[in-house]
C-alpha cells in the first residue's frame, strides 16, 4: 500500500522562492575593498532570476556545468542558486589548487562557462589554452564587470523555472586530490535539500532566521560546508567576508554585523583567538562556532567557552558527504557530568546526524563494537552520501556492500560518539601497535606556548614507524619553548612508547588547499631532512 502524499520534488527552487516571499527584508552583506556592500533578499532573488535569464543568453543548456572561481561574495551566492534552479550544474573551483589540478578538473567536468573574480583571473590566464571545453569566461568585478553587465541586460522579471526532478544534479565538487587526480562528487537537488534540513536541526546547528551567518568557509569547499544553502532556506542574515579576509577583519565583521554563527577550520579559530587576545573586539553576539577539516584541539574548545562564552561544536564530514556526517553535541545526561568529562566528549567528532547511518569495520570487514577502544575504518551511507565518483574508475574500491569507505580510522564509544584516530594513510604503526597522530596533535596544541602542531610517521629500522612532531610556537614564545617541555607536557597523558622521537620547531605547518595539515608534504620534507643528515 502506498501513501497518499503529494509527489513534491525536493529542489533548491523551493528554498529560493521561500526566501524571497517570507524574508524580503533580510540582509546579505559583503565586505569589499571599498567598504561594505548591502542588499536585501528581495534584491538577491531578483538578481538571481535575472542571472538565470543571462545563463540562457549564454547558451547554457540543462545539465551543463557552470564553474565558479570566486571568493565568498553575494555574486557567488547568486550563482549558487541561479545555476542550480536553472537546471544546470554549479561546479565550484578551488582557487588554491595547482594549474595542473585545475586543468584536469575543468576538463574532466567539461565545464562550459566559468565565472571568475577579477583578482583570480590570472589563475585562469595560465591554463586558458588547456581548457578547450570552456566556451565563455565571465569576469566579476573591476571596471568592465561582465557579471554585472549580464545582470543589467537581462529582463527584470521572474525567470520561469523549469520543473526539475529532485534527483537531477545541482552541484559538483572535486576532492582535494592528495593522492592521484581529484575525484568528482555530484550532488542532487534532493541531497542538498535534505542536508540543509538536517544541518538546521536543533541537535545539529539550530540555524534559523534569527541567526547572522558569517560565511568564513570557502564556498568552493564541500558546498561551503552546507551553510549557503541552509541559510537561504531558513532566511538568515548572511555576511560574506569577500577577498582575502584576515583574522582581524573577521573579528571586525563579527563585531559590526553582530554575527551569531560561523564555521571554519581549526586554523581559523586559533588565529582568531590570537587576535582577540591582542585587541578588544566585541564577539558577545556569537552563540556557536563550528570547526571541521581536522580535529579541533580540546584546549581550543575550552578556551572559546571560558574566555568568550562561545560554544564550539565539532563537525566531521567529507566532500563525499555533502559534507555533514557527525556533530559533537552533548546528550542531556552527559552534560550533567563533571566539566572535564564534558570537554573530553565535545572534543570527539560526535554523533551521526539524522538521516546518516555510520559504522566502523576492522581490516577483515567486521563491524567493530562500540567500546571506545576498538579501532576501525568509518563507513557511512545516507541520502547525501555519494554513490560513486563522477566518471571515475576509482568508484568501486570506495564502497563496500552499499557503504562508502571514508578512509578515516576511529573508535565509537557506548554512547555512539565517534572519535577519529587518524586517516588510514596517516595512522602510525609502531612495533605492531597503533599510535594516533590526531590525539598527539591535540595534546601538543593544548600546551600554552604552542600555536599549531602536526605529528607524522617516519621510518624506523626496528619499530617500523615512529612519530615526529612539528610544532609552531606562539609568536611570543618563538625562542622560549623546548623539546623537553613538549615531551614533559605529553608524558602524563600517553604511554612512553607513544611519545614522539623528536620535536621539530617550524615557522609554519604545510597545509592542503582546504586548510588541512598536508602530511604527504611533511613526510617528504622529513625524508629529505633525514637523507641530508
Amino acid at each position: 500500500m502506498n501513501g497518499l502524499m503529494m509527489d513534491y520534488p525536493l529542489t533548491l527552487q523551493h528554498f529560493l522562492q521561500r526566501a524571497g516571499l517570507l524574508f524580503p527584508n533580510q540582509e546579505i552583506v559583503t565586505r569589499t575593498t571599498g567598504g561594505v556592500h548591502r542588499y536585501r533578499y528581495r534584491d538577491y532573488c531578483a538578481r538571481t532570476h535575472r542571472l538565470a535569464h543571462a545563463l540562457r543568453e549564454l547558451g547554457v543548456a540543462p545539465g551543463d556545468r557552470v564553474a565558479t572561481l570566486c571568493w565568498n561574495t553575494h555574486q557567488h551566492l547568486e550563482l549558487y542558486f541561479a545555476v542550480a534552479c536553472y537546471g544546470a550544474v554549479l561546479h565550484t573551483l578551488n582557487l588554491r589548487l595547482s594549474c595542473d589540478d585545475l586543468t584536469y578538473i575543468i576538463t574532466h567536468a567539461e565545464d562550459r562557462v566559468i565565472f571568475v573574480d577579477r583578482t583570480l583571473e590570472p589563475i585562469l590566464d595560465q591554463i586558458r589554452d588547456r581548457i578547450p571545453c570552456v566556451r565563455r569566461i565571465v569576469v566579476i568585478g573591476g571596471e568592465a564587470d561582465e557579471h554585472e553587465a549580464l545582470v543589467a541586460a537581462a529582463p527584470d522579471q521572474p525567470y520561469p523555472w523549469p520543473p526539475l526532478d529532485e534527483n537531477c544534479a545541482a552541484g559538483m565538487c572535486y576532492t582535494s586530490g592528495t593522492t592521484g587526480h581529484p575525484k568528482g562528487v555530484v550532488y542532487s537537488h534532493r541531497a542538498l535539500y535534505l542536508h540543509s534540513l538536517a544541518f538546521s536541526m536543533a541537535d545539529t546547528f539550530a540555524l534559523s532566521e534569527r541567526d547572522v551567518l558569517l560565511q568564513i568557509v570557502p564556498m568552493f569547499h564541500a558546498n561551503g560546508w552546507g551553510t549557503p544553502h541552509a541559510a537561504i532556506m531558513v532566511g538568515a542574515k548572511i555576511v560574506m567576508p569577500g577577498e582575502h579576509p584576515q583574522f582581524r577583519e573577521l573579528a571586525q565583521l563579527i563585531e559590526d554585523e553582530r554575527v551569531t554563527f560561523a564555521g571554519g577550520v581549526p586554523t581559523i579559530w586559533i588565529g582568531l583567538d590570537a587576535v582577540l587576545q591582542q585587541e578588544r573586539f566585541d564577539v558577545s553576539s556569537m552563540r556557536l562556532a563550528i570547526s571541521a577539516g581536522s580535529a579541533i584541539p580540546r584546549a581550543v574548545i575550552e578556551k572559546y567557552e571560558k574566555a568568550y562564552g562561545i560554544e564550539m561544536r565539532q563537525l566531521w564530514g567529507m566532500t563525499e558527504t555533502a559534507p555533514v556526517g557527525t556533530v559533537s553535541t552533548l546528550k542531556r545526561h552527559l552534560a550533567e557530568r563533571p566539566e572535564e568529562e564534558c570537554f573530553d566528549t565535545r572534543a570527539k567528532q560526535g554523533l551521526p546526524v539524522v538521516g546518516l547511518d555510520l559504522r566502523a569495520v576492522d581490516a577483515e570487514g567486521r563491524v567493530i563494537p562500540w567500546d571506545g577502544v576498538t579501532i576501525g575504518e568509518v563507513q557511512v551511507r545516507g541520502p547525501w552520501v555519494t554513490g560513486g565518483y563522477y566518471n571515475d574508475e576509482r568508484s568501486a574500491p570506495a564502497f563496500q556492500n552499499g557503504w562508502f569507505r571514508t578512509g578515516d580510522v576511529a573508535t565509537i564509544d557506548a554512547e555512539g560518539y565517534v572519535h577519529l584516530v587518524d586517516r588510514a594513510k596517516d595512522v602510525i604503526k609502531s612495533g605492531g601497535e597503533w599510535i594516533s597522530s590526531v590525539d598527539l596533535e591535540n595534546a601538543i596544541m593544548g600546551h600554552p606556548k604552542v600555536l599549531e602542531a602536526a605529528v607524522v610517521a617516519v621510518e624506523h629500522p626496528e619499530w617500523q614507524e615512529r612519530p615526529v612532531a612539528l610544532v609552531v610556537p606562539k609568536p611570543q614564545y618563538l625562542d622560549r619553548v623546548t623539546k623537553e617541555e613538549i615531551l614533559a607536557h605529553l608524558a602524563p597523558r600517553f604511554a612512553k612508547w607513544w611519545l614522539p622521537d623528536d620535536v621539530l620547531f617550524v615557522d609554519a605547518i604545510p597545509k592542503t588547499s582546504v586548510g588541512k595539515f598536508d602530511k604527504k608534504v611533511m613526510r617528504a620534507q622529513l625524508k629529505q631532512r633525514t637523507a641530508e643528515a
